[in-house]
């Protein structure tokens, strides 16, 4: 059965990085048809699936033999998987009681433009009160946990590149 889903590495790497574009329209359709302002979370998990995208055209555009299929494999995985754990913190904070909920900070802009980059960044990746409201949800599940889903989903699809490529050149 799992011969059907055997095509080229080069292929899935293709259709990962079609997902990560899909996402980050989605994002932007959100952003600026929608008016829903991202966090600095939100943020973070662009630039993850942003990275992660990368990984998977520039695998897609090398078409490697086995080792880096591996390696391109690995590096997404990584990528996503780094996205998966800002998805995670970001439903944790929306899913705290009102009162344990971090206090609001400034805008990015402002952060970029005044604070020292790594204070900008701690504060991007450890979220601020803005992160833990919830704008939009589907089938009882905010946008933050579809974007952990999809990130999972993104892991898995980059990790069994490994098997699949084995799979073609048995």
């Amino acid at each position: 059965m799992f011969y059907l889903i055997r095509f080229n590495s080069r292929i899935w790497f293709f259709l990962g990085f079609l997902g990560c574009t899909s996402l980050l329209a989605m994002g932007a359709y959100f952003q600026f048809v929608q008016g829903l302002n991202p966090c600095p979370l939100c943020i973070s998990q662009r630039l993850a699936i942003l990275a992660t995208g990368i990984v998977f055209l520039i695998a897609a555009i090398h078409n490697p033999q086995q080792t880096g299929t591996t390696r391109y494999a690995i590096a997404g995985a990584i990528t996503a998987l780094f996205g998966a754990s800002i998805s995670t913190r970001h439903v944790w904070l929306q899913h705290l009681p009102p009162e344990e909920v971090p206090e609001c900070g400034p805008g990015l802009d402002y952060m970029l433009q005044n604070f020292p980059l790594f204070d900008t960044l701690k504060l991007m990746l450890s979220g601020t009160g803005d992160c833990a409201k919830v704008d939009w949800t589907l089938l009882g599940f905010s946008m933050p946990a579809w974007t952990l889903v999809a990130f999972l989903m993104l892991a898995t699809l980059s990790l069994l590149q490994i098997w699949n490529y084995r799979g073609n050149h048995d």
